[in-house]
């Protein structure tokens, strides 16, 4: 799956992925006016205008990226509609071609972890037939629990072609709390990046892994650190943007083949149209300034790994 995921970054140009992470003030009135029109202020409602801001942002976008990264907590505070928001969603960006990373971060042992892996990226076994359930291409996975529940969503990487990227260093403002915390004199998070890559050498396509790693943009040098040690390790960063990530900062994230990572933004794409920098097209075009945002962030990218390879 990660020479999918590549594939498409090359034909892009575009080493990033959307955030689907939509909440109900990011959707522009006339979209909620009209869902709860339909359904009632009912979580029918409020799942249908996630739906219809998603297309649209979708529609406008899909051409430039490779990938989109729908985060399930955004749906499933709306109970089962959101969560059929989440699968339209899913579906939708498949038909139009998109790489979709669940944003899952499931973690438990077992077979709660396989039954998880199946879920979200393999297949369920009802009598003498298989189904997919949610069918994302990568989800991403709490590696807390060790290998008892990182090895479940691997066979399931080899069995079906799909890919994980596993939580190493996160974007948040507290995650050195326990990532950071020194054992036998180095940071834990260092730690988590050896095992990341002992455990993509069990599912290489190619040059990568389908095992990648999740490291937040908003703390760079580590990403140089985990770079190093993760050397055949797709990396998927969060916390470009509205998180203060930038451009400059994520350079040591790639490898020097221009490859190696994927560069998340959520709001500040989706609801682009509500900074000043795109406020002048307004929310009846909410998905014109989440194109230009997307436009914006692909050349910010490529202007600083190009000045890197000076």
């Amino acid at each position: 799956m990660i020479q999918k995921l590549i594939t498409k970054i090359q034909k892009t140009n575009a080493p990033i992925v959307v955030g689907l992470d939509p909440m109900l003030g990011y959707i522009p009135e006339h979209i909620t006016k009209a869902a709860y029109a339909e359904y009632g202020e009912t979580p029918e409602g409020a799942a249908e205008a996630v739906w219809q801001y998603n297309k649209g942002i979708v529609d406008a976008v899909c051409d430039l990226i490779p990938a989109v990264k729908p985060q399930v907590a955004m749906y499933e505070q709306f109970g089962l509609p959101g969560m059929a928001a989440f699968q339209k969603t899913v579906d939708y960006c498949k038909e139009k071609g998109l790489i979709v990373i669940g944003d899952v971060k499931r973690g438990d042992i077992g077979s709660t972890s396989a039954a998880y892996a199946a879920a979200h990226l393999g297949t369920v076994q009802i009598g003498s037939r298989s189904y997919p359930a949610f069918n994302e291409d990568f989800a991403t996975v709490n590696p807390y629990l060790g290998t008892d529940g990182i090895k479940p969503f691997i066979d399931v990487c080899n069995t079906a072609d799909k890919g994980i990227f596993i939580l190493v260093k996160t974007s948040n403002p507290s995650s050195g709390e326990f990532q950071d915390r020194l054992i036998d004199g180095r940071a834990l998070y260092e730690w988590v990046g050896e095992k990341v890559a002992q455990w993509g050498s069990q599912s290489m396509d190619g040059s990568y892994s389908n095992v990648g790693a999740v490291v937040g943009a908003t703390y760079p040098e580590q990403g140089r650190i985990l770079r190093k040690l993760m050397p055949n390790t797709f990396i998927l960063v969060p916390g470009y943007g509205a998180q203060g990530g930038k451009g400059a900062g994520l350079v040591h994230f790639f490898n020097a083949d221009g490859l190696g990572a994927i560069v998340n933004s959520s709001r500040g794409i989706i609801a682009a149209y509500k900074q000043e920098q795109y406020a002048k097209f307004g929310s009846e075009h909410y998905a014109d300034a989440s194109r230009q945002a997307v436009l914006d962030m692909i050349a910010d990218i490529d202007g600083a790994l190009k000045r890197r390879s000076l």
